[in-house]
C-alpha cells in the first residue's frame, strides 16, 4: 500500500505482463536452446570440416544474435518495467529476496552478451578451439541464466518453507524449482530446433546440407518435447492445493492444459516420423507449422503458469491486492484507504471534511453525498480489485460478471470475497469502505438483457 497504482485500460495491468512475457518467452528460450545449438553444431562442423555448414551457422548466428540480443534484451526490461509498475510490492519482495541471484544473474547476462559478440563478430579471426570454447561459454551462461531466473519465478508460485525462515537458498530452490527448469529447459531445446528449421528452410537451398540440419537438429526437439512433459507433470505435482483447486474450477485452464499436451505430443510425433528417421520433409509450409505449434505450446504454458498464481502475487507472501497477509487485520480496523500511502493522500486532498486529526474517520465516509461516495468506491476498486479485473469492459470485467446481482449479493462478495470464490484474497478494508465499494459495483453493474425475464430488478 506505499505505491500508486498503474491502470491499463481494457487490458488490465496483469495481462499486459503475460503478454509482454509471452512475447519475451518464445525468443528467451530460443537464446538458451539456440547457443547449445551453435556450440554443439560448430564444433561438429569444425571436426567434420564441413565448410558448407560452417558458412550456414555464421548466417544463423547473425540471426540468432539480432533476435535474441536486441528483441530478446527490449522485451526482457519491458518485463520488469511493467511488473515494478502493476506489481510493486510484489517487485520489491523479489529484489529483497534475492539480491545474491539477481547479481549473479546480471553477471551471467554480461557473459553471455560478451561471448555472443565474440563468437560472430570474430568469427573466422579466431582459431577453432578457441571459438569453440567461446560458444561453449555463451551456451553455460544462457542455460544458468535460465536456471537462476526460474529459481526466482518459480518462488512467486510455491516459495515452500521460505515465509517461516526467509532463507536465500529455502526460497530459491523452492518445490516448483526443478520441474520448472526441466520444462523450461526442455522447452528452450524443443523452440530452438523449430527456429533452425524456420530459418533454414529459407536459407539453404541445397538438398544434402538442409537435410543435415534437419536430421540434427530432431533430437534436441525430441529430447526438449520429453523435458516439457515431464516438467509439467512435475509443475503440477508441486503446485499449492488452492492453486490446483483454482486449476480445476477452471475450465479455460483445463482445456488450456490439455492443449498444451496435446500440441507436444503432436509435435514429437511428427519430429520422429520426419527429421528424425525421414530426414527431407523440412519445406516452408512445414517449418511454418512446427513453429507455430511450438509457440502455441510455450505461450500457453506461460499463461497457464501465470494464471493458477492468482491472488497472490507472490504465494502466500503478497496479495493481489497489493497487501501482505499479515497487514489485513490492520487495515480491516483502520481501513484501506487509511493504510495506503498514496490512496490516504487523495482522500485528504479531495474530501479534507472526513479527516480527523490526520486519519481518515470511517464514520464519516458514509456522510459524504453519494456521489463521491461511489468516487471513493471506484478508488477501493482501483487500489483491491483492478489486480485481477477490469471495471465494465475488458479482462474479467467485474461489472459483467455482476450482471443482475442484487446489492445483497454484491455487498457479501464485497464483505467476504475468499468465501464467494475461494482463490480471491480477502476484503482489507472497513465494513465502511465494504460499503463505499458495493455503491461502486451498484453503479457499474449493468441489467440483465432486454427480452429476458428474472423478476424485478433493485
Amino acid at each position: 500500500m506505499h505505491y500508486p497504482w498503474w491502470y491499463v485500460p481494457f487490458l488490465t495491468s496483469p495481462l499486459l505482463i503475460a503478454v509482454v512475457s509471452v512475447l519475451h518467452v518464445i525468443v528467451s528460450h530460443y537464446a538458451v536452446g539456440g547457443g547449445l545449438f551453435l556450440a554443439v553444431e560448430t564444433r561438429y562442423a569444425y571436426r567434420t570440416r564441413n565448410r558448407d555448414y560452417l558458412a550456414y551457422l555464421k548466417e544463423h548466428a547473425w540471426f540468432f544474435i539480432l533476435v535474441t540480443v536486441v528483441y530478446g534484451a527490449i522485451t526482457g526490461v519491458g518485463i520488469w518495467w511493467t511488473i515494478g509498475l502493476a506489481s510493486p510490492l510484489a517487485t520489491e519482495t523479489l529484489i529483497h529476496t534475492f539480491v545474491f541471484g539477481w547479481g549473479m544473474e546480471y553477471v551471467f547476462f554480461v557473459l553471455e552478451i560478451a561471448s555472443a559478440f565474440i563468437f560472430y563478430y570474430y568469427w573466422g579471426r579466431l582459431d577453432p578451439r578457441t571459438h569453440q570454447t567461446i560458444g561453449w561459454i555463451y551456451a553455460i551462461s544462457a542455460w544458468i541464466s535460465l536456471v537462476l531466473i526460474t529459481g526466482i519465478t518459480a518462488f512467486m508460485l510455491n516459495p515452500g518453507a521460505w515465509p517461516q525462515n526467509h532463507d536465500f537458498w529455502v526460497g530459491f530452490l523452492n518445490p516448483q524449482f526443478v520441474p520448472q527448469v526441466l520444462a523450461r529447459t526442455g522447452g528452450s531445446f524443443l523452440l530452438a530446433s523449430l527456429y533452425v528449421y524456420l530459418h533454414a528452410t529459407f536459407k539453404v537451398k541445397e538438398p544434402a546440407l538442409r537435410n543435415l540440419i534437419e536430421a540434427r537438429s530432431a533430437r534436441p526437439a525430441l529430447a526438449g518435447a520429453i523435458l516439457v512433459t515431464v516438467g509439467g507433470l512435475g509443475w503440477y505435482v508441486f503446485l499449492p492445493e488452492s492453486a490446483k483447486a483454482a486449476l480445476v474450477a477452471a475450465s479455460a485452464l483445463n482445456v488450456l492444459m490439455v492443449l498444451i499436451f496435446a500440441v507436444t505430443a503432436v509435435v514429437f510425433v511428427m519430429l520422429y516420423l520426419g527429421p528424425y528417421r525421414n530426414p527431407g520433409w523440412l519445406s516452408p509450409g512445414f517449418a511454418i507449422l512446427f513453429f507455430t505449434l511450438g509457440v502455441a505450446a510455450i505461450s500457453t504454458g506461460e499463461f497457464v503458469r501465470e494464471a493458477v498464481r492468482k491472488p497472490y502475487i507472490v504465494y502466500n507472501v503478497v496479495m493481489g491486492n497489493q497487501v501482505l497477509p499479515q497487514e489485513v487485520p490492520n487495515l480491516r480496523q483502520n481501513g484501506y484507504l487509511e493504510g495506503g500511502t498514496w490512496t490516504k493522500a487523495l482522500v485528504a486532498a479531495q474530501y479534507p471534511q472526513v479527516m480527523n486529526a490526520g486519519a481518515i474517520d470511517q464514520a464519516r465516509l458514509l456522510a459524504l453525498p453519494e456521489a463521491d461516495q461511489i468516487k471513493l468506491g471506484a478508488v477501493l476498486f482501483q487500489y483491491h480489485c483492478n489486480d485481477c479485473h477490469s471495471a465494465t469492459e475488458g479482462f474479467s470485467a467485474v461489472g459483467q460478471m455482476m450482471r443482475g446481482w442484487t446489492p445483497e449479493m454484491i455487498q457479501a462478495l464485497v464483505e467476504q470475497p475468499e468465501k464467494v470464490n475461494f482463490f480471491m484474497p480477502p476484503w482489507a478494508g472497513t465494513p465502511q469502505e465494504a460499503q463505499l465499494l458495493t455503491k461502486y459495483l451498484l453503479s457499474i453493474r449493468p441489467p440483465h438483457p432486454a427480452g429476458m425475464y428474472y423478476g424485478d430488478q433493485k
